[in-house]
């Protein structure tokens, strides 16, 4: 990070104690990039300053102050500065079971819930994402978790479409399940493309094709993706980062910390210090 006024970068992500479902970013990027990646849960991020582009597989999104930006779980997006100063935002980043049950809650609609529209013009939303913060920085879990849950239930009814129903996958789809199943399973030593195309019956092409359609990224990329989140998992834990580098099946931390600190904003030792901080206080980080 520089300290030049126009080019200082800044970022915090920690955790609210009472609230463990539920991670929160403040962050000002201005050369940083976010390579293509996704989340397990929802992505709901308030834009303040600047403009942040984000890369979706329908097309890119250009945020800038009062936009809202929803990313349902798995969609693959990446993320950079859209203008010189960079942008400054606040992000939630609630699991997928919380806004499924905030929506039962809120309307009765049970299922898996989505987003139409991953950026909107929502000054009102973005005051609430902000809201939160604003709670959980204080120390105030009973807020922090009644206005997110206010914030979610406005979106899902403004701008949240029907729960989808089972859509058969084809052979391709269903290499690319078994695929993913198997770096899962071998993440420290993964098998080279052909030799993962052959073990599955198919070939390799047709595999990294169907591999792509289905997770919107190549085997490769989505194994950086899927090691970083393990990693995350293992130092929520108390793992050193040493330790969760060579148990994901990276070659050294510096490999961990780089790819970590791109996917995630923030590097893997200032992550578990804030996870190490936010249990200690018991949900008050500080300033």
């Amino acid at each position: 990070m520089t300290e030049a006024g126009t080019t200082r970068e800044w970022a915090r992500h920690w955790q609210c104690a009472e609230l463990p479902d539920l991670d929160l970013l403040r962050a000002r990027y201005v050369r940083h990039t976010f390579p293509r990646h996704s989340h397990e849960g929802f992505v709901l991020a308030a834009v303040t300053s600047g403009v942040e582009d984000v890369g979706l597989p329908g097309g890119s999104l250009r945020a800038g102050p009062g936009t809202v930006i929803m990313i349902n779980p798995e969609v693959p997006h990446t993320a950079r500065a859209g203008v010189a100063e960079g942008w400054v935002y606040a992000t939630l980043y609630p699991s997928a079971q919380v806004v499924d049950d905030i929506a039962a809650d809120a309307t009765g609609r049970r299922g898996t819930v989505r987003f139409a529209e991953a950026g909107v013009r929502d000054p009102q939303a973005a005051r609430l994402i902000a809201d939160v913060h604003r709670a959980a920085e204080e120390g105030n879990a009973l807020a922090a978790d009644s206005v997110l849950r206010v914030l979610v239930a406005g979106l899902l009814d403004r701008h949240g479409r029907a729960p989808q129903t089972g859509v058969p996958h084809s052979a391709g789809s269903r290499d690319a399940a078994r695929a993913r199943a198997v770096l899962e399973e071998r993440m420290e030593r993964p098998p080279t493309l052909e030799a993962l195309a052959a073990e599955l019956g198919t070939s390799p092409f047709a595999l990294l094709r169907a591999f792509k359609k289905r997770y919107g990224m190549p085997p490769h990329t989505w194994l950086t993706d899927a090691r970083v989140r393990r990693a995350r998992r293992m130092l929520d834990a108390g793992t050193p980062p040493a330790d969760a580098a060579v148990a994901v099946g990276f070659t050294d931390q510096p490999h961990l910390n780089r790819h970590f600190t791109r996917i995630v904003g923030v590097p893997p030792g200032a992550y578990r210090r804030e996870r190490a901080r936010t249990y200690k206080t018991g949900g008050d980080p500080g300033p």
